[in-house]
């Protein structure tokens, strides 16, 4: 009788051996936060990632960025001028703090202000993640990701009401099935 070989060996101990009972799959059910535990989580999950997290309102959040971004020495701030919240940011602007520069030119010409010149980069995020602190950005023509890349600095303005829970929450509240951009 040929001699096994030491996989055979290694397969006939296993197969010989007791049976145990399978481990319990875990719970892959998505939280259910209440709108305050919802908030209270993706705060305390982002700032674990070590982002800074100011809860501003639809009204003040220009005046508050500026500070902000002048307790930080900012000097050039990129940011989408065609977008709601680039439309508010050129309205409240002032001479009086870092620079806005629109990105209205096509990557090319552009590159160098954002790894050069561009402290920070401003976006809109389309919602946040509680259970991981994510933030979803949906790049598009008027504001592509590299707003949020480059610069050293990211800001994304985050609306109350586009929290979820999960992932999966996001998902099926936002309808991803209906069309994705190539990365969000």
């Amino acid at each position: 009788m040929s001699e096994r070989s030491p996989r055979e060996r290694i397969l006939a101990r296993l197969k010989s051996g007791p049976r145990a009972e399978a481990p319990a799959r875990p719970d892959w059910a998505p939280p259910a936060y209440g709108a305050d535990e919802r908030k209270a989580k993706f705060k305390a999950m982002l700032e674990a990632s070590h982002a800074e997290v100011h809860d501003v309102t639809a009204a003040d959040w220009p005046r508050r960025l500026k500070s902000i971004l002048a307790d930080k020495g900012v000097r050039a701030m990129v940011y989408a001028p065609a977008t709601g919240a680039g439309r508010q940011l050129t309205g409240e602007w002032g001479a009086d703090c870092a620079a806005l520069v629109p990105y209205d030119r096509p990557v090319e010409e552009f590159k160098d202000v954002l790894v050069h010149e561009a402290d920070a980069g401003f976006t809109t995020a389309r919602g946040g993640i509680a259970q991981t602190g994510s933030l979803v950005l949906w790049p598009t023509p008027e504001e592509p990701r590299l707003i949020s890349l480059l610069p050293p600095i990211h800001v994304a303005l985050v609306e109350e009401d586009s929290l979820t829970d999960s992932l999966a929450a996001t998902i099926q509240a936002q309808g991803w099935a209906d069309g994705m951009p190539t990365n969000a």
